[in-house]
């Protein structure tokens, strides 16, 4: 190695050594994170979407003066921390919160869901709603403002709840609640302070409900819920009853209240000043999701003014009839209790009654026993006239079968013959059926009671652990078609007594054909369709069915004597052996001679 070699080697450790030497403060101490291992660890996150704190504070910034430009005083109560505020009474208890002083849960606190938990009727993640109101001339939605101060002040059995916003200058926003006994709350917005505003201003309110599952088969609960309204002129409607379906509908007229439905309890909103049209919607929107029943949702316009003078009126409650009836014009239409005529009956019959006997009955197994023996004895001169019109058919029998034979599949000569021989024993063919056409009103009002009633809601009975749905017995681990996947004892013994009482009426009527088959194939179509209706109503048919058949017997024993009665048509035959036919019975003689003079011409 030369003499300059060496002199290069000297030069360049010399310089390595400056450099670490000026340049140690600078390396990163043992353990710390490099500058690839800090993009290593940070790669799962894009850069675009990370912002530093100087970033946050200036989009903060600048939200600020977008909304003191868009809202003025307003901007301040638009940001805060929410609260909770709690308003109950023996019913109903109620959460608010400070971020729009707007109710955000409900508990009715004398219900439990089907599993036996606090029935929560609705709570923050099952609500959407807004509010727009009209302030100094630009549209504010009460849910974005912060209310800074609430009072509650309670006077006998009424409690008010007042949300306060204070903007200076005099400026405030006030919100009232007023709680009493029961399940209405009352509600009225000041803004006077605010300025005077355009009488016809209207607010817009926007309630989305995704209704929680309180009942135990879902299926049911979904077909039962629905948005419904009443109008100023006392038209009432449904939408979206028995539908999973998209519904939807926009009303223009004058709405006196609007509710948003389940099978057994109510949200709703009522105003002595009609809501100034409406908007309404219902939907499944996933038929999977078994914790949600369905979406309903509604949006009203109302009079501004009417707000700050007399407001509206929020229901939460049970779909009671002795209770809703009370609520408002037309509010008992919530609960369903069949087409007009059959209403009737139920309003002004079972319902009366019903409610008489829970007076001082406990188990409302026994108050289905008593209601079924009232119905009975209600009926029994219409079922003695049904009963009694069976024996005379079962009497002429052997006249109907010589009839038959005579003229064989001449029908029409055996039908005229056997109007004649009616006409002359003084019997009417269909004076069995009115009699049973004259207890269908109140059979199927019992059809629309029993599955509606809330009072049977939970309500135990043997081995029924609630009467407004199926019992079961035995869970199948598969699902039946038009059945279902359970066993109801109740349907199983109503089928089995509506078999008995048909082998009963068999040997007292003179039906024939198909329609003797259809009568045999009848319970067995109950045990499908009656399986998943509630268990009281098959529990009422069954003790139905057992005191028919008492009754039928007791009356063939005791009131009917088969052989006077064939004396009584025997002397009615001679007495009308000379009478002639009447107006009807000419009638039809001339309509089947003409359709047999027809039958021949096309011979």
């Amino acid at each position: 190695m030369d003499k300059n070699q060496v002199t290069g080697l000297i030069l360049i450790s010399l310089l390595l050594l400056g450099y670490f030497y000026f340049t140690q403060d600078l390396q990163p101490p043992p353990g710390a994170i490099t500058p690839q291992a800090t993009e290593q660890q940070s790669r799962p996150v894009e850069p675009s979407t990370t912002l530093r704190p100087a970033d946050n504070i200036a989009q903060d910034s600048l939200r600020e003066i977008r909304q003191r430009e868009q809202f003025g005083d307003l901007a301040q109560v638009m940001t805060g921390q929410s609260e909770s505020v709690l308003l109950e009474n023996n019913e109903i208890a109620i959460t608010f919160s400070t971020k729009g002083g707007a109710v955000s849960m409900v508990q009715l606190k004398q219900y439990q869901t089907f599993d036996k938990r606090p029935l929560v009727l609705f709570d923050e993640n099952s609500t959407e709603m807004s509010f727009l109101v009209n302030i100094g001339g630009k549209e504010v939605d009460l849910m974005d403002l912060y209310f800074q101060e609430h009072k509650i002040t309670t006077q006998g059995d009424s409690t008010e709840l007042k949300f306060s916003i204070d903007l200076g200058n005099g400026k405030q926003i006030h919100q009232y609640y007023t709680l009493g006994q029961g399940h209405s709350l009352k509600y009225r917005i000041d803004l006077t302070s605010l300025g005077s505003s355009d009488p016809t201003t209207l607010a817009h309110f926007r309630w989305k409900e995704r209704l929680k599952k309180l009942e135990k088969s879902l299926k049911d609960s979904r077909l039962n819920s629905s948005v419904n309204y009443y109008l100023t002129d006392g038209s009432f409607n449904d939408v979206g009853v028995n539908s999973n379906d998209l519904e939807q509908e926009v009303l223009a007229d004058s709405i006196r209240w609007i509710s948003l439905k389940q099978k057994f309890f109510t949200i709703a909103l009522i105003s002595n000043t009609p809501f100034q049209g409406a908007a309404i919607s219902t939907q499944v929107v996933s038929e999977l999701d078994t914790t949600v029943v369905k979406d309903l949702e509604m949006a009203l316009n109302i009079n501004q003014e009417s707000l700050v003078t007399e407001g509206f009126t929020f229901f939460f409650g049970p779909n009671s009839y002795q209770l809703m009836k009370k609520v408002t014009e037309g509010f008992s239409k919530n609960v369903d209790l069949g087409w007009s005529v059959f209403a009737l009956f139920n309003k002004w019959l079972i319902i009366p009654v019903f409610s008489f006997l829970e007076g001082y009955i406990a188990s409302y197994g026994i108050i289905i026993i008593i209601l079924a023996f009232f119905i009975k004895i209600i009926l029994s001169p219409v079922s003695y006239k049904s009963y009694l019109s069976m024996a005379k058919m079962k009497v002429l029998k052997p006249q109907l079968d010589e009839i038959k034979s005579k003229f064989g599949d001449d029908m029409q000569k055996a039908q005229a013959a056997q109007m004649e021989l009616y006409g002359k024993v003084g019997v009417n063919p269909l004076s069995g059926c009115i009699p049973m056409l004259l207890q269908m009103p109140i059979l199927l009002a019992m059809f629309n009671f029993f599955p509606n009633s809330i009072e049977l809601r939970q309500a135990s009975f043997l081995w029924a652990d609630d009467l407004s749905s199926y019992d079961s017995i035995l869970s199948l681990p598969f699902d039946i078609p038009f059945y279902g996947a359970h066993v109801s004892l109740f349907t199983l013994l109503m089928a089995a007594s509506t078999y008995l009482a048909t082998i009963q009426n068999q040997q007292m009527t003179t039906m024939q054909g198909p329609m003797k088959s259809m009568q045999y194939l009848m319970p067995f179509m109950m045990i499908f369709f009656f399986n998943k209706f509630a268990s009281g109503l098959t529990f009422y048919y069954f003790v139905l069915n057992i005191l028919n058949f008492g009754q039928q017997l007791i009356i063939k024993k005791y009131f009917i004597d088969e052989d006077k009665i064939l004396k009584i048509m025997e002397e009615n035959k001679i007495r009308n052996k000379d009478k002639k036919k009447s107006k009807f019975q000419q009638r039809l003689s001339d309509a089947m001679k003409v359709q047999e003079e027809s039958k021949k011409n096309k011979k």
